[in-house]
């Protein structure tokens, strides 16, 4: 198979952050990964100077590519981003790199040696540690969960981790039939994936809470809901 990486990065608004979290993972990768590896900024209808810092640190890091969308939505940005990819292994993180990227060389193994379709980081499982997150957050993540595996009839339990990769061949499968541009993309691959008998992989994972978020809980979990139900009231999740 084709062992080369895109890890991409979906920014909306970050200006105060991208270079130094860009910066990070580029230190990490170079010093811990053997395949070739390239990270994508999936820039999605920034306000702020995001696009332009891409831009520059593209120029100066070789192992770098930008995609730009007008239109905001973390979903989009990964669609355009992975089907763009000339890469055999697709994965993406979110900025904050909440999760430790020590687990990542794991996570290619698993896709390498074991052939997993999608390996995905979990904050749910028995071996998961959990750093600094509000017990508002917990309870609405594991309600989550329980809402989401009971509706959809699916085995993952924490399908909203911003750390998930896959073969690119088994993404090619589905995503084209993922119709959420937002937040809810995550569930919706992870659902189709499984639907089209797809392995999924959960890894239990070191994480610690980013307090300057800026996600919104309410309006993330309406989204969710309305994304279930349409997905529930499909004929065939294929």
């Amino acid at each position: 198979m084709n062992r080369s990486i895109d890890i991409v990065l979906p920014v909306y608004n970050e200006s105060k952050v991208l270079e130094s979290k860009f910066k990070t993972l580029y230190e990490f990768l170079s010093s811990n990964i053997a395949n070739e590896w390239i990270i994508t900024i999936a820039e999605n209808g920034s306000s702020d100077s995001t696009l332009q810092i891409a831009k520059n640190l593209h120029n100066r890091y070789k192992k770098s590519r930008v995609i730009s969308n007008p239109i905001a939505g973390k979903g989009l940005a990964l669609k355009n981003a992975w089907v763009s990819s000339t890469s055999g292994i697709l994965g993406y993180m979110d900025l904050d790199l909440s999760t430790d990227l020590g687990i990542l060389p794991e996570f290619i193994r698993k896709i390498e040696e074991e052939e997993e379709d999608f390996v995905i980081a979990s904050r749910l499982m028995r071996d998961s540690i959990v750093v600094g997150r509000s017990l508002k957050r917990e309870i609405i993540s594991r309600s989550y969960s329980f809402i989401f595996r009971s509706v959809l009839s699916v085995k993952f339990k924490d399908a909203q981790c911003g750390f998930k990769f896959a073969k690119k061949e088994s993404v090619i499968q589905i995503i084209d039939k993922c119709k959420d541009i937002g937040w809810f993309f995550d569930t919706e691959i992870l659902f189709r994936a499984q639907k089209n008998n797809l392995s999924i992989c959960e890894v239990p994972v070191r994480w610690v809470d980013d307090r300057d978020s800026k996600v919104d809980i309410i309006s993330t979990v309406i989204k969710d809901i309305k994304g279930l139900i349409r997905l529930k009231t499909e004929k065939d999740g294929r």
